[in-house]
């Protein structure tokens, strides 16, 4: 009897274990491990620069996860929704770091962090204060528009917010009372996953952490071999971050306007007219109402009409200034699109401006030296000519006709309209000297 009992005692205990195992298999969360850290730098307004920076580095290099270093007074909303969209297409672990001391994510600054796996603090940082605006301030509170703005800001930052486990009422607060936060302050809110002062305390409290990545719970496992890639805008992407500040970009756009109103007002120049078109085209760019490689190819487009105006119109070296611009700035931007990108070499660009701007300029020097000897020319060609006199202007100084011209002569003798006369010289001052012949005219 005492046997059966051991026995089913034994069983029962060897089936408990089993089920044990199967359901710490079934259950267990899976690994990440890390060993290659993506960061990327969020360090000015939050603009098509910045998304073209992460979509371009996201998708070329090879990493185990991503640290986003954020300090940004904000930006455009449009391009802070695609660059959420960028980053959670990566399916990668998606670190976000506000540092140093004395940084801050306000504003898409904030948007963006909520949609972070992790974040982390500097001390001295702040969080928040995402409330929508517009470039001339803060949306009427009492219009649809402000309402269905919020609406759907909060919206994003909720839904993110839920999908990391993390406490979205702040984020809320955040857009709708303009909230913000301190280190200490979202910690205790439980919006933050801690206090780092630097990328490498960052990684240091990543070992272990649980995160929900691609519909599953995975343990982040960093390699004690890890290696972190710097990722920087390259040349391009800085001057399109520079010209996409939306105060630049909107008094570029009202410079481009005013510049087309004065040649309108005053046609013929083409100067005031062209400038403008590129400000437009640039502000357009900055504003994202043109695509960033439709701008570059419209740049490089202004920057052949230019120089064919050039040709044309004396502008003193003007145009051909803006047109050589136009095609540095158009061939930066070019090749760059949402799904790929190409990026022209920096050394052919300037060979290309270069050699473009040499050529212009030996154009422009012989179109010159020749129209100042065609007028030599002219001039030499009416020595010893005949002509006829047509009017007395002062007491030397008399208007004549040569070979269908009118010239200013001047004679040491008087002369009769109608008195026929012979050239002798070229002065100094576009006149002629001449000497009376024999006989009269009635042309």
């Amino acid at each position: 009897m005492k046997y059966h009992h051991f026995y089913g005692q034994t069983i029962l205990k060897a089936i408990l274990i089993w089920i044990y195992i199967l359901f710490s298999i079934t259950y267990a969360n899976e690994t990440h491990s890390i060993n290659n850290f993506l960061r990327l730098e969020i360090d000015s307004s939050i603009n098509p620069a910045t998304l073209n920076y992460i979509q371009y580095n996201t998708q070329q290099k090879e990493y185990d996860a991503i640290i986003l270093s954020i300090n940004t007074p904000g930006g455009i909303l449009s391009t802070t929704k695609e660059i959420i969209t960028t980053l959670s297409k990566t399916n990668k672990p998606i670190i976000v770091w506000i540092g140093p001391s004395g940084a801050s994510a306000t504003s898409a600054g904030a948007i963006i962090a909520s949609s972070a796996h992790l974040i982390y603090m500097a001390e001295g940082t702040n969080i928040g204060a995402a409330t929508p605006i517009s470039t001339t301030g803060d949306l009427d509170k009492k219009s649809d528009m402000r309402q269905k703005a919020v609406n759907d800001i909060k919206a994003l930052v909720r839904a993110q917010a839920q999908k990391n486990f993390r406490n979205y009422k702040p984020f809320e607060d955040m857009i709708t009372t303009a909230q913000s936060y301190s280190a200490n302050e979202a910690i205790d809110l439980k919006i933050v996953n801690g206090i780092a002062n630097s990328i490498d305390e960052v990684i240091l409290n990543l070992q272990g952490k649980e995160i929900h990545l691609d519909s599953q719970t995975v343990n982040l496992k960093v390699l004690g071999s890890y290696k972190i890639i710097d990722a920087h805008m390259d040349l391009g992407q800085k001057v399109l971050n520079i010209l996409s500040d939306p105060s630049l970009a909107y008094i570029l756009f009202l410079l481009g306007a005013a510049l087309l109103y004065i040649e309108f007002q005053a046609p013929g120049g083409y100067i005031s007219g062209s400038v403008g078109v590129v400000s437009l085209i640039i502000a357009a760019i900055g504003m994202q109402v043109l695509p960033l490689n439709a701008g570059a190819l419209a740049l490089i487009l202004c920057a052949v009409v230019l120089l064919i105006l050039e040709v044309y119109i004396t502008s003193f070296g003007l145009l051909t200034i803006a047109a050589l611009a136009c095609l540095i700035f158009g061939s930066l931007f070019l090749y760059r699109t949402d799904d790929s990108y190409l990026s022209l070499s920096l050394g052919i660009i300037m060979s290309v401006v270069s050699a473009i701007g040499v050529f212009i300029s030996l154009v422009l020097y012989v179109i010159l030296k020749s129209q100042k000897n065609i007028g030599k020319q002219l001039f030499n060609q009416i020595d010893g000519e005949e002509g006829v006199v047509i009017s007395h202007l002062s007491d030397t100084l008399y208007s004549i006709k040569i070979k269908g011209e009118i010239w200013k002569a001047s004679s040491k003798i008087g002369l009769n309209g109608g008195d026929k006369v012979r050239v002798l010289c070229k002065n100094e001052d576009l006149t002629v000297s001449v000497e009376k012949t024999k006989g009269t005219s009635n042309d």
